[in-house]
């Protein structure tokens, strides 16, 4: 008898988006990039840049898709090897966000800058960000599987998951630019509470898919 079924392809979504939610709700460089250009522009500054990161969060799913694609053409064998690597390297992070107190200094407001520079910098921020190249390869193969159907499929329901938690959490901070930096630079307890929770998500996250795809094994 085992003692877990594999999972379901909703439910490695439902397990995706609440890896994704709490990844984006970590302060981080995107963040910060949002708030900066709402506080000097305003809100459609602090939404033309969400936009542009949703568009590099949308590359980044597509290139991880692509990789593994390709790894499944070339050495099929390699996706089981990146699928535990990937649970390492997740587990290694969420470990070091526990051990991490996240704390947020001032945020600068942007110099000013027109609606479609706001967009570009977002994207060329986000699609140039050397840990989201580590992080695609690490996370997806965790959730893109060739069991769930085709694998473009999945990528374009991932990116479109992807951009909306985007959406969601970085335009409303655009919306709110001014409560959204006192929120998060002048509550360090909250910051870091959030960033101990995101360390034990990916650790819970990584053991469950690693065990996942150790049963598909057998």
């Amino acid at each position: 008898m085992t003692l877990m079924t594999p999972m379901t392809y909703v439910e490695n979504l439902w397990l995706f988006f609440v890896l994704l939610s709490g990844i984006i709700i970590v302060p981080g460089m995107d963040m910060f990039f949002v708030i900066a250009n709402a506080l000097t522009g305003g809100r459609r500054a602090g939404l033309s840049a969400t936009a542009g990161i949703m568009l590099g969060g949308v590359y980044h799913t597509l290139l991880g898709a692509i990789g593994i694609s390709a790894l499944l053409a070339i050495a099929p064998w390699l996706l089981n090897f990146m699928l535990f690597a990937g649970a390492a390297y997740m587990i290694w992070i969420g470990v070091t966000l526990i051990k991490s107190a996240i704390t947020v200094g001032a945020i600068r407001a942007a110099r000013p800058s027109s609606l479609w520079i706001a967009f570009r910098q977002g994207m060329i921020t986000c699609m140039l960000n050397p840990k989201a190249y580590l992080f695609i390869f690490a996370v997806y193969p965790q959730f893109i599987r060739p069991q769930y159907g085709p694998l473009w499929s999945q990528a374009l329901v991932m990116g479109i998951m992807t951009a909306a938690v985007q959406l969601a959490v970085y335009g409303a901070l655009a919306l709110a630019a001014g409560t959204s930096r006192t929120l998060i630079t002048g509550n360090p307890t909250a910051t870091i509470f959030i960033g101990r929770a995101a360390g034990a998500l990916f650790i819970g996250v990584a053991l469950l898919t690693a065990w996942q795809g150790a049963m598909t094994l057998n």
